[in-house]
């Protein structure tokens, strides 16, 4: 049975990582596709129709000059024709059609033809059509003395030619017509020939194309699969995987961003961990120790020493539990942005001194000194949250005892500088190390240091201070000891 179970495993493995790459494929094949559909058909659009606009004007220049130089010439031989020669009777007319026709220079790509004004050829430089009726437009149209080209099949041979005729006059009077004829072959295999060119260029330009979009293709596809890939295993919970940045272009920037935010994301995960654990401590020894001292009580309630002595760790527990549940509750409206304040005129000074009032009975039993420093001005008051800047006091003077009690001195001062009110909180411990000075203010960091908290009240702190338009830094002050400076405009 174990066999099977590991051999069903194997092939679901085997059977992901075949489905894993074919999702893949499909990807990178529909990437490319719409690649091409966007880049690759636009461009052969316009060389389709660059293709055929140039074929069309090839054709009409070969064709339109063609016609126009066998029409000239048509021209000008009927004009002398018709000035020298009509006058003088039949007779003399077909001797000279005979001696045109047999002097014809290029009677071996053009056909000289003299037509009666029935239609048929009497002369022609080529035997084989005397004596035939063409019957094509251009004939019917010369006899009617309006002279017009023909290009089409010749009816006789079914070849494709390209005729003019011009009609002959006698006496004002349509005799015959003098007909030029040509063969379109050696024009339409230069124009093919032409075509042929041009749709071979075209085809090479496209195909640069089409192989520079492949490689271009090719190197965006790729990489963006290898991110897109990297950015599943982190969404998987591979929290802190990195891509190897082979790209110094915008793909090289893309990879950096999604590498620091993996480091983050693992960053903020570990420091969740620690934060759940840390906070599972701090309920569990508040709880624990109000449990124990109850159970206490209850089994002697007539020692009274010991009841007033449980009932005091109960009431400092309680209070303590109830910090925690306050920092909870502020951090979760931080996360949703329910986190607001009621701003109203305070006495700055007046919150710090209410603090210090607070806790200097409190540090005076742990054997801690905290010393204030009122400052020789009037403070103005400034707009504020009084209860949330009286926390901050509160947060700070507590952060102090704990991580700098060892020095057994704090030290308070409120002043003003410029357009501010400044207050600063030095306690004489061993201070924050200089590699977890820039995280300090994050959400669940502790760092290094073993004191008690959830980890999120400076976080706190410095949302509050930021909203009223201030500064809150955590600095090492000379000598030692950590220096908490909280700057507020008026």
């Amino acid at each position: 049975m174990g066999s099977v179970n590991g051999n069903n495993s194997g092939w679901q493995e085997g059977e992901g990582v075949e489905k894993q790459q074919g999702w893949k494929a499909l990807r990178l094949r529909g990437l490319r596709q719409r690649w091409i559909f966007n880049s690759i058909v636009p461009i052969a659009t316009l060389l389709v129709l660059i293709v055929t606009l140039f074929s069309a004007g090839v054709s009409n220049y070969y064709y339109g000059t063609m016609q126009k130089g066998l029409e000239s010439r048509a021209q000008a031989l009927a004009n002398s024709f018709n000035e020298y020669f009509m006058d003088n009777g039949f007779g003399s007319y077909y001797q000279k059609a005979v001696q045109s026709a047999e002097s014809f220079e290029d009677k071996d790509c053009i056909e000289m033809q003299f037509i009666n004004a029935s239609g048929r050829i009497q002369v022609s430089t080529s035997g084989l059509t005397a004596g035939t009726s063409p019957r094509t437009d251009d004939i019917a149209r010369a006899l009617q003395n309006q002279p017009m080209p023909y290009q089409g099949r010749d009816l006789e041979t079914g070849e494709e030619i390209l005729a003019v005729s011009y009609p002959l006059l006698a006496n004002g009077r349509v005799v015959g017509i003098m007909r030029l004829v040509t063969s379109m072959r050696a024009v339409n295999r230069q124009v093919l020939l032409t075509v042929l060119v041009i749709l071979l260029v075209a085809l090479l330009c496209m195909l640069l194309v089409v192989f520079s979009n492949l490689l271009f293709i090719n190197d965006v596809v790729e990489p963006v699969a290898v991110v897109t890939d990297a950015a599943k295993r982190i969404s998987a919970g591979s929290y802190g995987a990195r891509i190897e940045n082979r790209y110094t272009d915008e793909l090289g920037e893309l990879v950096d961003n999604i590498n620091n935010m993996s480091l983050k994301i693992s960053q903020n995960e570990k420091m969740k961990s620690e934060f759940i654990s840390s906070v599972s401590h701090e309920l569990r020894t508040p709880l624990t120790a109000i449990n124990g001292w109850g159970e206490t009580i209850l089994e002697d309630l007539d020692d009274q020493e010991q009841l007033r002595r449980g009932i005091r760790v109960i009431v400092k527990e309680s209070r303590r539990l109830c910090n925690m549940v306050e920092e909870l509750l502020d951090f979760s409206k931080m996360e949703d942005g329910r986190f607001t304040l009621q701003i109203e005129p305070v006495d700055l000074q007046a919150e710090l001194e209410d603090a210090i009032f607070t806790y200097q009975e409190l540090f005076r039993q742990d054997g801690i000194l905290l010393e204030y420093s009122p400052g020789d001005d009037i403070l103005p008051m400034i707009p504020g949250d009084p209860e949330r800047l009286k926390q901050v006091f509160c947060n700070v003077l507590d952060n102090a005892s704990k991580h700098g009690g060892a020095g057994k001195r704090i030290t308070a001062s409120i002043c003003r500088e410029g357009a501010a009110q400044v207050v600063r909180v030095r306690d004489y411990g061993p201070g924050v190390p200089e590699e977890e000075l820039p995280f300090i203010k994050q959400k669940f960091y502790k760092g290094t240091s073993k004191a008690r908290g959830s980890g999120i009240g400076l976080a706190v702190c410095d949302e509050i201070i930021n909203l009223h338009g201030g500064a809150f830094t955590i600095s090492n002050a000379e000598g030692g000891g950590a220096l908490v400076t909280i700057r507020l405009p008026e």
